[in-house]
This record gives C-alpha cells, sequence and structure tokens, in this order.
C-alpha cells in the first residue's frame, strides 16, 4: 500500500490552508464541515475540529483545506497540522464514512424565485452550498473551481451563474423565457445535490490562482470603512439576498465620499439595481453616516 504523502499549498486567502495528498482520501464527492457536530461522518474532520484554531474543514479526493481563526497564523502551527493529517491516514483511519455518508440520502428541496432582474431565477435550496459567495460568466470559468456551476452552464441559455449560501442565481439569454425552462432546471439542480455530487472542487477565494471567476471575500475594515460594510451586511444584504442577489463592499474614496459596491447576481445587470442604489442603499448610508457619502457606484460582479 502506497504511503500517503501530505504537503502544504497557501491558498489567496490567508485563512485557508490547502493540505494536498499523494494519494486517493476519499472516492467521490467532497464535504464541508462547519463544527465538530457536522463533522460524524468524518473521523478525521472531528479530530482536527479537536484543534482550538480549525474554523472549517473542507475534504477532497485528492486534499483537505482547512480555514482558521485568526487567533494564530498558519506559519506557527501548520507543520503540526501536516504531520497530524498524515500520520492519520498512513494509520488506516477513515477519512470519511463514505458507506454511512451515502446510505442515508439528504432530504433536499430546491425551489425557484423570480427576481426583480426578468433574466434571472434564484433556485433556493434547504441545502448550504458555499461560505462563499462566487460568480461564474462562462464555462470555462466554472470549470476549474466548480463542478455544479460547470453542469449548469450545459442548458445552452445560461449566460451566468451565481452561487451563495443556500441559493443559485442563473442569468439566462433573451433565446427563451423562465416559464418554459425553470421547472427542467430546478429538477436538474436537486437531482445534482441529492446524489451529492460535488459543488466546489476548490474552496472559492479572491484572487484563486485557476479562476477568473468573480469571488467577494469576507471584508474587515477600520473608520468610515469599516462603518459602511457593517451597515451594509445590516441592512442590504438580507433583502438583496431575497432577490437571489449579493451587494459587495470594494472600497471607500475619503476625499470625494464615494463608495464602490460590487453588484452580483440577480443585481447584476438588473433594471432596477440603479434605482435601488440611489433610493435605497445611497440614502440609507447618507443618512446612518452623515456628511461622509456623497454618492455610491455599482460594479458588475
Amino acid at each position: 500500500m502506497q504511503e500517503t504523502k501530505i504537503s502544504i499549498q497557501n491558498s489567496s486567502n490567508e485563512t485557508i490552508l490547502k493540505f494536498n495528498s499523494n494519494t486517493t482520501l476519499i472516492n467521490a464527492g467532497s464535504y464541508e464541515y462547519g463544527n465538530i457536530d457536522e463533522a460524524k461522518k468524518s473521523p478525521l474532520a472531528q479530530q482536527l475540529f479537536y484543534l482550538p484554531f480549525v474554523k472549517k474543514v473542507f475534504i477532497t479526493p485528492n486534499f483537505i483545506a482547512i480555514q482558521r481563526y485568526d487567533i494564530v497564523s498558519w506559519d506557527d502551527v501548520q507543520e503540526e497540522v501536516r504531520e497530524q493529517i498524515e500520520n492519520y491516514i498512513n494509520e488506516g483511519n477513515v477519512v470519511v464514512n463514505e458507506e454511512t455518508a451515502a446510505s442515508k440520502k439528504e432530504a433536499i428541496e430546491v425551489y425557484a424565485e423570480v427576481t426583480p432582474n426578468p433574466s434571472v431565477m434564484k433556485f433556493g435550496t434547504n441545502k448550504v452550498l458555499t461560505q462563499t459567495d462566487a460568480e461564474f460568466k462562462n464555462i470555462e470559468e466554472a470549470s476549474k473551481i466548480s463542478p455544479l456551476a460547470q453542469a449548469i452552464f450545459s442548458f445552452p441559455f445560461v449566460k451566468e451563474v451565481f452561487i451563495s449560501d443556500n441559493y443559485i442565481s442563473i442569468t439566462k439569454y433573451n433565446m427563451v423565457e423562465w416559464n418554459e425552462i425553470f421547472a427542467e432546471v430546478r429538477s436538474f439542480i436537486r437531482e445534482y445535490l441529492v446524489a451529492g455530487k460535488t459543488i466546489f472542487s476548490e474552496l472559492p477565494s479572491q484572487q484563486n490562482s485557476t479562476t477568473s471567476s468573480t469571488v467577494i471575500p469576507e471584508v474587515k475594515l477600520d473608520g468610515i470603512a469599516g462603518q459602511i460594510v457593517d451597515i451594509l451586511d445590516e441592512y442590504i444584504k438580507p433583502a438583496v439576498a431575497g432577490d437571489g442577489g449579493n451587494i459587495a463592499f470594494r472600497s471607500y474614496d475619503e476625499s470625494n465620499k464615494i463608495v464602490s459596491v460590487v453588484l452580483q447576481g440577480a443585481c447584476s445587470g438588473c433594471p432596477s439595481s440603479t434605482a435601488t442604489l440611489k433610493n435605497g442603499i445611497e440614502n440609507l448610508l447618507k443618512e446612518m453616516l452623515p456628511n461622509q457619502i456623497n454618492g455610491v457606484v455599482a460594479i458588475n460582479g
């Protein structure tokens, strides 16, 4: 039996580190765990969660990605974690109990919702799909990190795919109407998820070296910029997500007091997005941050 060797690979997200394996870790698919309770089918992930700095664990056939809390730096602990994973596997221990995972199918539901953007339909589900938003403009981008998005692009009418939290927003070309195709797309997504197929082959990150897809990371800023981010997260994002879109802070020009945001999903290219910016977001920011905001400009994702 080939001995497993684990190597370390940095990602563009400084909190995430990949531990690559020269042997196959699991047969197929991928698994993402946010805590020790979610990791009941993965003895390895449960063991990793005993490390106080481990925030999330993502397991694929050829690597394990770990996201850490900010209480430590990877430079201080990465070699210890690498050795722990390598020793665990070489001792013949189970990475993921795939038979148990397969024996109990998830009760997955997928529902379709119209959005303010007539070109975009939102497909919500009771399953968490990702912790990091990702938008794909074409099948080439999707093929690099998201087999699910790649599969959705197999429909000839699909123009863009946006995956966030527990929903997928799909932008179509004008060759068909949503009432003709949404039921087929909804069934396709549900069957894909029920089969336990891979959603992301790699964790989305802001500047993933293998893709040009638009990904918006968590932003931690101080001062006015930090207050803007807090307001967007608390007051704007939930409403925008309900319509199948996403809005993320990009920058704040202190001299001109201009806020730049990124629009994704149903918000990108939406006919009503300009009005939403001016009448909703801009007015709210001006009200909550008096004399600090002159305007809000949008960048489509």
